[in-house]
Parts: C-alpha cells; sequence; structure tokens
C-alpha cells in the first residue's frame, strides 16, 4: 500500500510517499529554520504562511522522486493533531482536497504517534520494532514515556508536568548565545565537556515515578548561566545534557521493568541527543532491555513517519472525511 503523506504541525513542511509502513519512497521537507532564526523561536504566523508556499511544490517533488502519478497513491495521510492550529490546518486542508479530488482515502496522523512509528522505517536488512515495546518520547513540545502495545493502542505512563526536555535544552542554549534552533548546537558543544562539572536535580513527582519535572530543572541551568562570570559552557553543556539524560534513561527504564516490556524505543526530535542515546544504551544494556533508535534521518519533523503510522491507522479501520479538523492539543491514546 502507497500512502502519500503530509506533515504541518509546525515549522516544516514535509511530502513523502511510504510502501506499506515501512519503506520510504520519497521524503521531501522545507526547513523554515533560516526565517524563524532571527526571532529566535518559531513564529505561528509566518509559520502557517510558509507552509501554504511550500505544501504543493513539495507535493509534486514527492511524487517525482518516487516516480509515480498522483493515481498510483492508494491513499493520502496528513497530522493532524497536535501542533501549531495554523500550520496543521494548511495541511490538513490540502490533504482533504487532495483526497477528494484522486478519490482516496483520507486517513488522520497523530503527530507523537507518528514519532513513535519513526523506529519502524528501519533498513530492509535489520529487523524491526514490533510492538508491545516501550517508547520514551522527547521533543521540544513533548516529554512522554508512552506504552505500545499494538500499531494502534497506546497508554501514557509517565509525562512532563511542565516543560518539556526540549524546551530546557533549547532555552539554555539561547541564554548561552548559541544558533537557533538550540538543541542541535548545545549537543554540539558539549562533547568534550565535563559531565561532572555542574548539578543539575532530577526531580520527583509526588505518587507519580514516571512522571518528569524540567521547569525547575531548566531554571537551575539559566540561573548558573546567568550569575557565574567564570562559567566554562563546554562543561555546562555537558553536564546539562548528561544531567536530562540520566533522568529520562532513569525513569524509561525503570517504567519497562515495572510494566514488563523488554524493548525500549526513543521517539521525537531530542531522541537525536548525542549524550540520551548513549545513556539509554548503557542503562538498557544493565537492564537486559533491548533499545531501538530511530535512525537520525527520521528523528525530527518529516512525513515519512506519518505514512509509517498511517498505514497501521488505515490497517485499523482509522479514515476520515471531508469534516476533519485540526487540534492543536490531543492524547496519543
Amino acid at each position: 500500500m502507497r500512502i502519500l503523506a503530509i506533515e504541518s504541525s509546525c515549522d516544516e513542511t514535509a511530502v513523502a510517499v511510504v510502501a506499506d509502513g515501512r519503506y520510504v519512497l520519497s521524503s521531501c521537507v522545507a526547513s523554515q529554520i533560516d526565517a524563524h532564526a532571527v526571532y529566535g523561536g518559531v513564529v505561528p504566523e509566518i509559520a502557517s504562511r510558509m507552509h501554504v508556499e511550500a505544501i504543493s511544490p513539495l507535493y509534486h517533488q514527492a511524487l517525482a522522486e518516487a516516480g509515480m502519478h498522483p493515481t498510483d497513491i492508494d491513499a493520502v495521510a496528513v497530522t493532524y493533531a497536535p501542533g501549531l492550529i495554523g500550520a496543521l490546518l494548511v495541511g490538513v486542508n490540502f490533504a482533504k482536497g487532495l483526497a477528494m479530488a484522486l478519490c482516496k482515502p483520507l486517513i488522520p496522523v497523530h503527530h507523537i504517534r507518528a514519532h513513535i512509528a519513526a523506529n519502524y522505517l528501519s533498513a530492509e536488512e535489520s529487523e524491526p520494532v514490533r510492538p508491545p515495546f516501550l517508547a520514551l518520547v522527547v521533543s521540544g513540545g513533548h516529554t512522554q514515556i508512552i506504552g505500545v502495545d499494538g500499531y494502534t493502542t497506546f497508554r501514557i505512563l509517565g509525562r512532563s508536568r511542565d516543560d518539556a526536555v526540549g524546551e530546557c535544552l533549547d532555552k539554555s542554549a539561547r541564554k548561552l548565545g548559541l544558533p537557533y534552533p538550540g538543541g542541535v548546537h548545545l549537543d554540539r558543544l558539549g562533547q568534550g565537556g565535563n559531565p561532572s562539572a555542574y548539578r543539575f536535580p532530577r526531580p520527583k513527582v509526588e505518587n507519580a515515578p514516571y512522571d518528569f519535572s524540567f521547569s525547575g530543572l531548566k531554571t537551575v541551568a539559566v540561573n548558573l548561566i546567568h550569575n557565574n562570570k567564570d562559567l566554562n559552557q563546554k562543561d555546562f553543556a555537558a553536564s546539562l545534557q548528561a544531567a536530562c539524560a540520566d533522568y529520562l534513561a532513569g525513569h524509561a527504564v525503570q517504567a519497562a521493568h515495572d510494566f514488563g516490556y523488554d524493548t525500549v524505543a526513543l521517539a521525537g526530535g531530542v531522541s537525536a541527543n548525542c549524550f540520551l542515546r548513549q545513556k539509554m544504551e548503557q542503562c538498557s544494556n544493565l537492564a537486559g532491555l533491548h533499545l531501538v533508535l530511530p535512525p537520525f534521518a527520521w528523528c525530527g519533523d518529516n512525513a515519512a513517519m506519518i505514512g509509517a503510522q498511517a498505514y497501521y491507522e488505515y490497517q485499523a479501520g482509522h479514515t476520515a472525511g471531508l469534516s476533519l479538523n485540526a487540534q492543536a492539543s490531543h492524547s496519543a491514546e
């Protein structure tokens, strides 16, 4: 089954063609980083307008790279939630029009479910992950521990009560004066730094052993930057990321043990962070867990992951009509 998938939840417009939820026939992404960099963050109105400009050319490019005619696709999939509402509406309306014009099924896809499905896009020679498994979802807007009990069956076991880990890293990077987007530059800066140079808290949430709180950790980081004139930026970057990785990995491994999962997968933009990957490998090995890491190409927002999850949503009968609307927030369950 060949699915044309569309992603426009934030600041990247993406269109891809994916076969059978596993094989990427084409993947095209138009980044808006340069447009938002001057503001130090995503400006929703600018993002929406740039999606409008980019989506049609990307659609034709994705078909061309897949060597397909529009009538060759079997279904149209699109991110409908969560995300910036104006940005989501661009993708949803384009997908609805396309599905209607081609008389093809329309498949709504949840953005977080799709990030998890990025782990299904493995090389043909490797054995891709299959449910059940535990997913640690980490991004600029989300930090969640999710039990993936089936391709379309999810349960949230833990979450951040305030900021997401990506927000913590990005805000700290911005305070250091690093370019936008800050997380990737903080990762590079920390390489070779001393991860024990600065101490950061690992807050516990009462009666919620798998939940996180990154607000206080972020405040400690910002105060260190403001109040320490002799701050070693490389050591600071290494220490902050090591603390976040330790915090995340500890909760994920504990949840996997407590709920009986023998496989743990990373998902989301922060899953590309080298400190987190290394810590997850270390903790998973010690706990006897199988660890699945998404390829770097599929860590950030892209449409291939939308096409991957869409295949399983379609198999479960989850399609939509022209009444489909975008939703700024919606649970992955």
